[in-house]
């Protein structure tokens, strides 16, 4: 008999689920206080399985109106960039402090697409080049400063590492 009781309340739970929801919806439309009420009342998990897809959609739809643009699209390689890097020290007495390193140099390419694009940038220290790799969409940088602009012809300018003589012409700004 236990079975039977499981069954009936079942097969009246999806004939009522299509007219609760109507219910509902006519409630939160003439006032959403009182829809939260009714379904109190009426007491059936069905309907609040059907009705929290909804909630979930409503709450994802201005989620996907807020989409930010990625930064730094107006970069090209050759252009020599100020990077603001944030950098986070811990002392010896464990106290944290941050500071904003400034690296300038030449950009030699990017690599990867949306959110998981980086740039190479690489100076030349001391007679030693250096180079490092920022993410672009890295809370650490900080900011990206355009100093000047070279004219090339690739994509990628990894001859630069292996002591190229001649200089990159500088792009007029007009």
């Amino acid at each position: 008999m236990s079975e039977e009781k499981n069954t009936q309340p079942e097969d009246e739970k999806e004939v009522k689920a299509p007219e609760a929801v109507e219910e509902t919806a006519k409630a939160v439309e003439e006032t959403p206080a009182e829809a939260p009420a009714k379904e109190a009342t009426e007491g059936a998990p069905a309907d609040d399985a059907k009705d929290a897809p909804e909630a979930t959609e409503e709450e994802a739809t201005p989620a996907k109106a807020e989409v930010k643009e990625l930064p730094y699209r107006n970069l090209k390689p050759g252009m020599v960039v100020r990077v603001h890097e944030t950098i986070k020290d811990v002392n010896a007495k464990g106290e944290e402090r941050s500071r904003v390193q400034v690296f300038e140099g030449t950009i030699l390419g990017f690599s990867g697409a949306g959110i998981t694009r980086t740039m190479t940038v690489r100076k030349v220290s001391n007679g030693f080049g250096v180079e490092k790799v920022y993410p672009l969409s890295s809370p650490h940088v900080g900011k990206v400063e355009v100093v000047r602009a070279q004219r090339t012809r690739r994509a990628k300018l990894w001859f630069l590492r292996k002591g190229f003589k001649r200089r990159l012409k500088e792009v007029k700004n007009a």
